[in-house]
């Protein structure tokens, strides 16, 4: 039996994604799912999912304190295992993040994540609830999610990739957002699959069932 680790380094309440991940995990992939803060644990790991909530400087410096960030790294940069990030983790991707100073993130996809701007009088700050995706690319994480599908978000910054086929899929509010982002054995959300119902457990289904090339 594989084992997919979900890193919890004190970025929030990690229940429902856990709840969603062990929920299938047997049943599509012969997966465990383990909650884990130990690097050790997390370098050995077959699949890593990386949740966040919270600035992105202040989930960043958490993982570095615990030696987390090393062992991530380590395990997708140097074995090639599958990365799954979410909100803030998906975030963590990019080069730099902007929230409460700047702060180098892990380099995979090139690119800033800065504040999301409010386009109009009556547009919110955070981008809270459900919206559609569109430019849903054939990513192997998207089988059997239609254009359209409506998901879950709740963020205030967002990551603007410099090279759109980093962007596997977008969202419309106040203009063209990314919603998610793959890149070899890495992809990561900025909707919240574990809140999204149906659509979000079919991508988190598709993600243990992953082999990435």
């Amino acid at each position: 039996m594989s084992q997919t680790v979900i890193v919890d380094y004190n970025s929030g309440n990690l229940h429902s994604a856990h709840k969603a991940f062990v929920k299938l995990g047997e049943k599509v992939a012969n997966s465990e799912i383990k909650l884990t803060s130990d690097p050790d644990i997390v370098a050995k790991a077959d699949r890593i999912v990386l949740p966040g909530v919270g600035s992105f400087r202040d989930c960043r410096f958490a993982l570095a304190e615990r030696g987390l960030d090393e062992a991530i790294i380590s395990a997708v940069n140097g074995r090639g295992i599958p990365f799954f990030g979410i909100c803030v983790g998906m975030q963590l991707m990019a080069s730099i993040g902007y929230e409460h100073g700047r702060t180098e993130g892990f380099n995979w996809v090139p690119g800033e994540v800065k504040p999301l701007k409010r386009q109009y009088k009556e547009m919110k700050i955070p981008h809270m609830g459900w919206n559609e995706l569109n430019d849903v690319s054939e990513h192997p994480i998207f089988s059997g999610v239609e254009e359209g599908t409506d998901v879950y978000f709740v963020h205030s910054y967002q990551l603007e990739a410099e090279n759109d086929a980093h962007c596997i899929a977008s969202t419309d509010y106040g203009g063209r957002i990314t919603a998610a982002v793959g890149f070899e054995n890495r992809v990561g959300l900025q909707f919240h699959p574990e809140k999204s119902q149906s659509a979000g457990l079919q991508i988190i289904a598709n993600f243990l069932a992953w082999k990435p090339n």
